[in-house]
């Protein structure tokens, strides 16, 4: 069978399992319970500021339940999997909206970003239609200390249009599309991660996002490293050509996502059986080096996961100094002095790791 196939069988499985497990419940789970949000330091374009990130509840990414989806991403098993009307939609968001505010005084902070997230595609209409879109970045509008709102979309929902749309509801902040590019290898992405963009279609949103004058719009790339099937050292050799990539192509930002197993996915069928590991934080470390020095723009790599069973990890000795110091690495846009001579015992193993790489042909490694 192809990797398509599995992945389509495995995903349909979870979601079975999923709805199941629900129905058998009694109570059934609120909407809102499906909704999150959070407030942290983070980096924005020009400083470091303060981010509010919002989770909104859809009827699940469409790609996911068409064709099974990505074969690491787990997002559809915390959608309602079922259509939210236009005025729950605006009653989650503003309860989520409402919980930060609560929180804090977004005057106090100079600098505000929102990074809001979906189970797909914020630009597709049938998860967040043009009302909710509309209502939701009006909102936004009304603080002059928000200088940058953060969306994902997958490609087929860019357009013109709906970007002219929107920017001009938040005229004078920037306005970032998130796009899943993963990787720049065309055979990677559509045959192992099973996401159905090409390189044109990438190309193609990049270039009208870039076209558009009198706003400020913006694309950002997602880069994932490690994807199954690959080894370790072509997960870094491809996580570095894929930033030289995007950036040649005019993306403005990239965000780089380490592998994370995540359950009723084709990532976690093949971690239970022994044939996938994520990648070392060593890999991540490299890969940060590399990028900082030679691709000149904003970039961040997310530390989810690190020194879990399931994420990046190196040894208990090192896993948790260097998470703070890629942290650190996001947060000023710099190699912090102590990462550049860093060591510790495990990198023998890493280094070993890369170097029969070749030879073993294997997306697993030898870590304890």
């Amino acid at each position: 069978m192809k990797v398509q196939e599995i992945n389509k069988e495995i995903r349909e499985n979870a979601i079975e399992y999923i709805i199941k497990k629900r129905d058998r419940k009694k109570e059934k789970k609120p909407l809102q319970a499906y909704a999150a949000s959070w407030a942290n330091e983070d980096r924005l374009y020009d400083s470091v500021g303060y981010t509010i990130f919002i989770v909104l509840p859809t009827s699940g990414c469409e790609w996911a339940t068409k064709s099974g989806g990505c074969t690491m991403c787990s997002y559809i098993a915390d959608s309602p999997l079922t259509d939210i009307s236009e005025d729950n939609l605006i009653e989650i968001f503003n309860n989520e909206w409402n919980k930060q505010l609560d929180k804090t005084d977004i005057s106090s902070h100079e600098n505000v970003a929102i990074k809001l997230f979906v189970s797909g595609s914020f630009l597709n209409t049938n998860e967040i239609p043009e009302k909710v879109q509309n209502y939701i970045f009006k909102e936004f509008n009304k603080y002059d200390q928000i200088k940058e709102v953060i969306v994902e979309s997958k490609p087929e929902y860019i357009n013109e249009d709906s970007l002219i749309r929107l920017a001009q509801l938040i005229p004078d902040k920037i306005f970032e599309i998130g796009i899943g590019l993963e990787t720049s290898n065309e055979e990677t992405r559509l045959n192992k991660i099973n996401k159905c963009i090409t390189n044109n279609s990438f190309e193609r949103c990049v270039s009208i996002i870039n076209s558009i004058e009198n706003y400020d719009i913006r694309a950002k790339a997602y880069l994932l490293v490690k994807p199954i099937l690959i080894s370790e050292k072509e997960a870094i050799q491809e996580s570095i050509e894929s930033a030289r990539y995007a950036k040649k192509i005019g993306v403005k930002r990239l965000a780089y996502c380490p592998a994370t197993v995540h359950g009723g996915t084709m990532m976690d069928y093949l971690w239970k059986r022994g044939s996938y590991n994520p990648p070392w934080i060593w890999s991540l470390i490299k890969i940060l080096k590399e990028v900082r020095k030679n691709v000149d723009i904003p970039m961040i790599m997310d530390t989810a996961g690190y020194g879990t069973r399931r994420g990046p990890y190196n040894c208990k000795k090192c896993n948790s100094k260097l998470k703070s110091l890629i942290i650190k690495s996001n947060l000023e846009q710099v190699i912090p002095e102590e990462l550049e001579n860093f060591t510790c015992d495990c990198k023998e193993k890493w280094e070993a790791d890369l170097e029969f790489s070749d030879i073993l042909n294997s997306p697993t490694n030898p870590k304890n």
